[in-house]
């Protein structure tokens, strides 16, 4: 399959366009919204369960988000690597063409309850 990022990839689109690039906030800008950080751009494999939804991004290579796996965690995770990874069935990582940005308590609230005090746990 040859698409719009290269004969080589397998990807039918590039998975972050300079629009992205502009809009996703520089690292550690959101690290104390919590739940209420914006998640700009979701990722997938389409062959399995892994997600990520980058909330910041360092303009060349590093962004922060959430990762779902094989648990739903916050992390760091880079585009050069989701760029080289593949699926099970071969098929590689693919931005959500129809993702519109909402915030991590959306997206997992479970990882952002409340606790008794009224603060959240994550």
């Amino acid at each position: 399959m040859i698409g719009a990022a290269g004969p080589r990839s397998g990807r039918r689109h590039k998975l972050l366009t300079e629009e992205l690039r502009q809009r996703l906030p520089p690292l550690y800008s959101q690290e104390n919204r919590g739940g209420q950080a914006v998640a700009y751009v979701k990722f997938f494999t389409p062959d399995s369960n892994w997600a990520w939804w980058a909330t910041e991004f360092d303009g060349e290579d590093t962004f922060f988000g959430l990762v779902e796996g094989h648990v739903k965690e916050l992390g760091y995770f880079s585009l050069r690597e989701l760029e080289k990874v593949r699926g099970p069935l071969g098929l590689p990582v693919e931005r959500d063409l129809y993702w519109q940005p909402k915030t991590l308590a959306e997206i997992a609230p479970e990882l952002f309850v409340k606790c008794r005090d009224g603060e959240a746990s994550a």
